[in-house]
């Protein structure tokens, strides 16, 4: 089964940061994926605790429970110094943000071959991941055929 790693918008848009078209489509794709074969670098879990203080208007304990859940639901990656070398390799060279290219790269490190993020370049590829935007009006293939 192919593994797969989730971005912090995808779990942001399911706690309802940005309405409910977003929540509704987000928790649509959550609740289709493998638990057993999707995990969230627990980089992307430090964003949305400061995402959902900052623009979800959360308390910290409220924040701290919604990732309670998530790590529940999930595995997670850590963010190892191999995973910030690589990422400051991608960060260089593909000019992404830090906080996206440590994202990817434990996505790559955990052996994923998709990773869920309305941020990157829908079908980007890197170091075996292909990012996928779950968001996107016609779906990556290989996402379509997770939630078939």
């Amino acid at each position: 089964m192919m593994r797969l790693a989730l971005d912090t918008n995808v779990l942001a848009y399911a706690e309802g940061v940005n309405g409910e078209a977003m929540k509704k489509i987000a928790v649509e794709v959550v609740t289709k994926l493998p638990e057993s074969t999707t995990f969230i670098p627990v980089q992307v879990l430090g964003e949305l605790f400061h995402l959902l203080l900052r623009k979800g208007g959360r308390t910290p304990q409220h924040a701290q429970a919604a990732i309670s859940s998530w790590q529940d639901v999930f595995a997670t990656i850590e963010t190892s110094p191999a995973v910030l070398a690589t990422a400051l390799d991608l960060a260089v060279h593909h000019h992404f943000s830090i906080w996206d290219a440590v994202a990817l790269s434990a996505a790559s490190t955990a052996g994923c071959r998709l990773f869920l993020s309305q941020d990157l370049q829908d079908g980007f590829k890197w170091n075996g991941v292909t990012v996928a935007n779950p968001f996107a009006k016609t779906k990556h293939p290989l996402l379509l055929g997770l939630l078939a």
